[in-house]
């Protein structure tokens, strides 16, 4: 959509009006899991972002709503030829969805990111290559990436 493109969110696709043909059927079960929410999430988001414009009181709730999609937004935004791996991209939408980056500020959002998949290569390499290899995210993969995200996020905070 131009609007989005305009906005600088890349790849420029509503996700709430996108179909794909093959939908599901190319996912893994990692990215099943994970990104379950984010389709509904960023549709209320957008919706909720156009409804604030015109209102001036907005509850907490609705606030903080607000701002994890923008956070979402920043997540899903990739830079032009720099694909990004399954582990990693299950590993960035379970951050966001989770909303275990809620108290990142949103203009460091990229840089979290850039440094959250720096570290997962060079500290949780067992976790990206169980992802890589059974495609699926159970509870032990759970656990490890909240974990793994905590981690970062202190070490984040401190720079």
């Amino acid at each position: 959509e131009s609007d989005l493109f305009y906005k600088g969110i890349r790849p420029a696709v509503n996700v709430g009006t996108s179909v794909s043909r093959v939908g599901g059927a190319a996912q893994t079960k990692a990215m099943k899991k994970v990104a379950g929410p984010l389709r509904l999430d960023l549709a209320q988001f957008r919706e909720l972002e156009a409804f604030s414009q015109f209102a001036t009181d907005l509850d907490e709730a609705t606030r903080k709503q607000i701002e994890r999609g923008r956070r979402t937004v920043e997540i899903m935004k990739q830079g032009q030829y720099l694909p990004m791996s399954m582990p990693h991209q299950v590993a960035a939408i379970y951050a966001v969805t989770k909303g275990l980056i809620d108290e990142v500020p949103i203009e460091k959002i990229s840089d979290w990111e850039a440094g959250f998949h720096d570290f997962l290569e060079a500290e949780e390499q067992e976790l990206l290559k169980t992802l890589e290899e059974a495609k699926a995210f159970d509870d032990a993969s759970d656990k490890k990436m909240k974990k793994a995200i905590e981690t970062w996020n202190k070490t984040f905070a401190r720079s």
